[in-house]
């Protein structure tokens, strides 16, 4: 006698079902970011809305609420002289604002540029096999969780002409013939923060870099191997193409920060003009200088240079969020 065992039924789903269950996923879906669209309104968008309508009034410290109205005049005003002679003011004639837009503009291509380099490597080298590999990913780390004001404080006594430790050793080893003061002298503040930049920030770069080459398949390189590509062949015709969704990704995020800089050189290059920045210039404006409507209109011509900046980026490196390129 023969015993069949009957498998259990499946239930067989149908294409109106999963979509279905699919819209109601969305919906679902839908409704537990509204109340993180509505946080995201309050804590950032309304400040933003107000930034920007202060920057077209004549707005105080002293007086907010009594603001009037006066149109561009922050921007761009104009007078005509009994001569004849036209004399512009505002905030697109200012040079002081477009000497911090070229700071800023420099500061950022130079930084993200090198920590981008420098954090390919150190992902390549971090992706690779050796002992204690787990050991040294954490200790790679370190630089970019010290919090930039400790970070910043450490690296100004580091750089001190007195007595920083990177003039005595430089001295030491014959490099340089005098102390030299990095973050007050013009010609070298700039640089020395972009170092402190640099090395704080190549962690990050490194990290995402990483998470990018992890998710390449190893037989790719298995294959190459066998074939008898050289690695340097492998990196620019397999890794690098494989690896630049995550790169880009990358970028766009440091440049978003670096663009932003504000805390790194407030604290290491307080008031030098060789190094400040649009966010540094309308802090100043908005509180110490009590500028509070053209500190405004510096402040909302910053988020339009970096909103500008990242959909051409976007745009023109067909970045893709969801995953791959366009």
């Amino acid at each position: 006698m023969t015993t069949e065992t009957m498998a259990p039924a499946v239930p067989v789903t149908s294409g109106a079902d999963r979509s279905e269950l699919m819209r109601q996923r969305v919906i679902a879906a839908r409704w537990f970011l509204v109340p993180m669209l509505i946080a995201l309104g309050i804590v950032a968008g309304w400040p933003l809305l107000r930034s920007i309508w202060f920057s077209f009034t004549d707005a105080s410290l002293t007086d907010l609420y009594g603001a009037q109205f006066i149109g561009i005049g922050n921007y761009l005003r104009w007078t005509t002289l009994e001569s004849g002679r036209t004399v512009f003011r505002g905030l697109l004639v200012d040079p002081a604002w477009w000497n911090a837009v070229w700071n800023t503009v420099r500061f950022a291509v130079i930084s993200v540029g090198l920590e981008t380099v420098l954090g390919m490597v150190v992902a390549l080298v971090l992706n690779a096999e050796f002992k204690g590999r787990g050991l040294v990913r954490a200790a790679i780390l370190i630089p970019w969780a010290i919090p930039t004001i400790v970070s910043a404080r450490m690296w100004g006594w580091m750089l001190n002409d007195q007595f920083g430790i990177i003039n005595d050793l430089l001295l030491r080893l014959g490099l340089i013939s005098q102390k030299i003061a990095w973050t007050a002298t013009a010609d070298t503040a700039m640089t020395a923060v972009i170092v402190v930049d640099v090395w704080k920030t190549t962690p990050f770069m490194a990290l995402l870099i990483l998470a990018g080459l992890q998710m390449i398949p190893k037989d790719i390189y298995e294959a190459a191997d066998i074939d008898g590509v050289h690695p340097i062949k492998q990196f620019w015709r397999i890794t690098l193409p494989l690896v630049r969704p995550a790169l880009m990704v990358a970028i766009i995020f440091r440049l978003l920060d670096a663009m932003r800089i504000f805390d790194l050189i407030y604290v290491l290059t307080p008031n030098s003009v060789a190094t400040k920045t649009m966010s540094v210039l309308a802090r100043e404006n908005l509180f110490d200088f009590d500028n509070f409507a053209y500190g405004s209109a510096q402040s909302t011509l910053l988020f339009v240079t970096i909103a500008v900046m990242t959909i051409l980026y976007i745009w023109l490196g067909r970045v893709n969020f969801d995953g791959g390129d366009r």
